[in-house]
């Protein structure tokens, strides 16, 4: 493996030279700036994008309209202008200083500028799905973090029942559904300024100083350094700027919600510029806990982002980046949603067992909000890292190198019954991450027809318990662990206090080789190949050792307790090779109509169990330790349209066909409460997703998107029983044909905005106003799938009135869940599965207003 792995390496370093031996003769240096205005008015658009047609280096108006582009292209080239509302521009550059006028066009769209193939290139020219945000829009749509941008992009699944409970999921696919397990990787690549971020928690961050967030879909793993099987989210922030600029933002809403925003930016020397950024978040809970007379489930989030932009020469940029963010929140903890009827005796069931301890939920309905919890929740969620990044001008390409160093700090404290019983009374899986991260890949022309991008990766994982990680059960754990009539269940002091304390440490290395090259065969025919070559390797230990409950030699007594905790350890390695790839073709019938096709076959590494193994008759399941690599054959069928000037519509087919899905189940042993991983023979994920958009006369401009996604398990025969069939003569089930959980069959989202010029107080400006709905069928919120863990259907609406002034002040209400639409997100199974189910609440409405200046 090792002889493979240094081989493909040795053929990129060989490869590399030579790709950069193909170029053109030297480049001359240059600097452009200049100003964008309105043709007729004269004047000044803030927010144009202008980019050098060909390359990645591109830059936005500021508020007085201004841009620099620092190149080392050779004068004259060739830009490309777009702003929203008017005709788009190529324009020839043969100075260092123009003033660029465009064209108000209400027959016409302007084309999004994306960056995801390491060059900017319109949108609708990609032979791939992509979903772009602007900043700018997911700001106005209250889009703060991505658990509010999936309302935008349909295909998108985010559940999360706190920071490290997450799963980001595209088509159905990328991480596994419900708690987290430390031991795989995520399927949806998450990048922010070309750096991965490793962790599922990394998606609760809120967005600071975003410009634009990128969402592809399909198999990415030729164009990223990290492999992604289901897609990658691709946000890019804002740059530092040698002209000076500031923005500030300040909103106002219901449940105490504030939030503010700011940034600044300006050169510090001829050649280095600097950017500085922050975000605050605070809200109330949503849920008040009658336990501990608070509410819960508040917002309580501060992150700051540093950027210093360094240009030694015209053709060399350097990028350092540093980032923390500090989120402590009253929470997480959720209300019982539901009781399952099992299959265990009647004196086992839920309602008989609180009816025998005395005790009624204090509520009659999950989405009263309350919540009885008798352990004080904690969240504590820490995240933050530094980055340099060195883009370097040689030929018709770049030459990127990009060096990261993360770090990822999780202190919870949760009640995970559900109730106000001393059950399991703590729930708190402490744990520290840091990631290692190096890329450099060169990305350009090799000549007039052929195009494309060479790299290598490397990222380095080590994730621990910080310093232990505690389970422990309480005074009433007794009834709920009870299996029998036997008197010894009700000995005092059997379970008080009884626990397991557990250290364990998983150390990864990925190391990847990945090429991507556009071959124009004619103007209209292109070929897209693509390799990758990966090698994982994960080492892994596990311990855990109980404490407290009755000290007794008595072996009945030792038995009981051995049903609820256990000891256990394992130390586990394993390692894998994979070569994947991609071919796409790519034809391009006229400048309206951009067809293509591509075949990919994608690879998830190899995983292992880091959070506890279930027993079969008092013996470890050993061999569950590691669970196989996934992979996946994809196959998608696209077209993208402009059937005017004014409008787009794009369709796409895909189908998914994955071996040894990687999946995450229950077991009623509390002792591996979060879960453990598991294989899936064969599943397969096929549908078809439609998105288009259309301006009408300068002052309307409608959007939409819909989504039919098919996933089911093709082979799972030996999956968990779902909750209602536990206690049952079969542990386990062939649940063959069933769905796949977190997907809904049908989604979708509709917009309309409308504008119109006009004056406020004197300053001139846009009145805008705008209205959203999202809407998803009905879904599993169970890999084993059940008749009772099903989640309504449900739509909800969005809007916001506003206006924006030219000279940057922007003033806005906004309302979110505007029907106050009462829906569930998650349901999640209580460890033991004594049949209550907690239910994870979508936001009730919310409203505010806010106040935006950027100048």
């Amino acid at each position: 493996m090792k002889k493979i792995l240094k081989t493909t390496f040795l053929v990129a370093v060989i490869f590399l030279p030579l790709f950069l031996s193909a170029q053109d003769k030297p480049i001359i240096n240059a600097t452009v700036s200049g100003t964008v205005i309105d043709a007729i008015t004269n004047e000044k658009l803030i927010g144009a994008t202008v980019s050098i047609k060909g390359t990645t280096n591109g830059a936005a108006t500021d508020a007085n309209g201004e841009f620099a582009l620092i190149t080392g292209q050779k004068l004259p080239f060739t830009v490309i202008v777009s702003f929203v509302g008017y005709v788009k521009r190529e324009i020839v550059i043969s100075e260092s200083k123009v003033e660029i006028k465009l064209d108000q066009d209400v027959n016409q769209l302007a084309d999004v500028v994306v960056s995801s193939r390491r060059r900017q290139e319109a949108v609708q020219d990609i032979p791939i799905p992509i979903s772009v945000i602007r900043g700018a829009t997911a700001e106005d749509a209250g889009a703060f973090n991505v658990n509010r941008l999936k309302e935008l992009v349909p295909t998108v699944q985010l559940y999360a029942s706190n920071a490290r409970n997450t799963t980001l999921n595209i088509r159905g696919l990328g991480s596994t559904f419900g708690l987290t397990n430390d031991g795989i990787d995520p399927g949806v690549g998450f990048y922010v300024d070309g750096v991965y971020y490793a962790r599922p928690a990394a998606t609760a961050l809120d967005f600071v100083d975003i410009d634009r967030v990128e969402v592809l879909r399909g198999p990415q793993g030729t164009l990223f350094g990290k492999n992604t099987t289901a897609g990658a989210f691709n946000i890019t922030t804002r740059e530092a700027s040698f002209t000076p600029t500031a923005s500030f933002e300040l909103s106002y809403g219901n449940y105490g919600y504030i939030q503010a925003k700011g940034s600044l930016s300006g050169a510090l020397s001829k050649k280095l510029a600097a950017r500085i950024s922050f975000s605050g978040t605070q809200r109330d809970g949503l849920l008040y806990n009658v336990k501990t007379q608070q509410h819960m489930n508040d917002i309580n989030n501060l992150g700051f982002r540093g950027q210093l932009l360094y240009t030694p020469t015209d053709k060399i940029k350097i990028t350092f980046i540093a980032d923390v963010t500090d989120q402590k929140p009253n929470g997480y903890g959720w209300p019982v949603a539901g009781v399952v009827t099992t299959k265990r005796a009647a004196y086992r069931q839920f309602n008989a067992i609180i009816k025998d301890l005395n005790y009624t939920l204090p509520y009659s309905s999950p989405f009263e909000r309350i919540v009885d919890l008798d352990t004080p929740s904690k969240a504590d969620n820490q995240l933050g890292g530094a980055s340099v990044n060195a883009d370097i001008k040689i030929g018709n390409g770049t030459l990127t190198s990009t060096s990261a160093w993360r770090y990822w700090r999780w202190t919870p404290l949760n009640d995970r019954d559900y109730t106000g019983l001393p059950i399991f009374t703590i729930s708190s899986g402490n744990s520290k991450h840091e990631q290692w991260s190096q890329e450099v890949r060169y990305s350009g022309k090799i000549s007039s027809k052929v195009s494309g991008v060479v790299g290598l990766f490397g990222l380095w994982q080590d994730l621990n318990s910080d310093p232990v990680q505690t389970e422990e059960a309480g005074s009433a754990q007794w009834r709920f662990a009870q299996s029998s009539t036997s008197a010894l269940w009700k000995t005092p002091g059997l379970f008080d206090n009884f626990g397991i304390r557990t250290t364990n440490r998983i150390q990864s290395t990925s190391l990847a080789a990945f090429s991507q090259v556009d071959w124009a065969i004619t103007e209209k025919l292109h070929v897209l190949p693509g390799i990758r070559y990966n090698y994982d390797k994960k080492t892994a230990n596990y311990k855990r050792e109980t404490y407290g409950g009755l000290q007794t030699t008595d072996a009945a007594l030792i038995a009981l307790k051995n049903a609820v905790y256990t000891n256990q350890a394992f130390n586990t390695e394993a390692t894998n090779g994979n070569l994947s790839g991609q071919l796409t073709l790519q034809y391009k019938a006229n400048k309206n109509i951009n067809a293509y096709a591509t075949y990919a076959s994608s690879y998830k590494p190899v995983g292992i169990n880091i959070g506890g193994l279930p027993t079969a008759n008092g013996q470890v399941l050993i061999d569950l330790a590691k669970v196989k690599p996934e992979f996946v054959k994809h196959i998608e069928v696209g077209v993208k349209t402009k059937p005017s000037a004014n409008s787009i519509l794009n369709v796409v087919f895909f189908d998914d066909e994955i071996k040894d899905y990687q999946t995450q189940v229950q077991t009623p042993e509390p002792g591996v409460n979060r879960g453990y991983l598991a294989n899936a023979e064969k599943v397969r994920v096929r549908g078809v997703e439609l998105d288009g958009n259309i301006r009408i006369n300068n002052h309307f401009t409608f959007n939409g998107a819909v989504a039919y996604t098919d996933g089911k398990y093709v082979s799972f025969i030996n999956a968990p029983v779902p909750l209602e069939e536990v206690g049952g003569t079969q542990a386990f089930k062939d649940v063959s044909g069933g769905r796949l959980p977190g997907i809904s069959k049908w989604s979708g989202s509709f917009g309309v905005e409308a504008s119109t010029k006009g004056s406020l107080l004197g300053l001139k400006g846009n009145y805008f106003a705008g209205l959203d709905v999202y809407f998803r069928s009905e879904f599993s919120s169970s890999p084993s799938p059940s008749q009772f863990l099903n989640i309504d259907g449900y739509s909800l609406l969005n809007g916001r009135v506003g206006f924006r002034a030219s000279n940057g002040i922007s003033l806005l209400v906004w309302g979110r869940n505007l029907a106050n639409k009462d829906y569930f997100e998650q349901l999640l199974a209580a460890p033991g599965s004594a049949g209550q189910y907690a239910g994870i609440l979508g936001d009730p409405r919310t409203y505010g207003t806010t106040l935006r200046y950027t100048f």
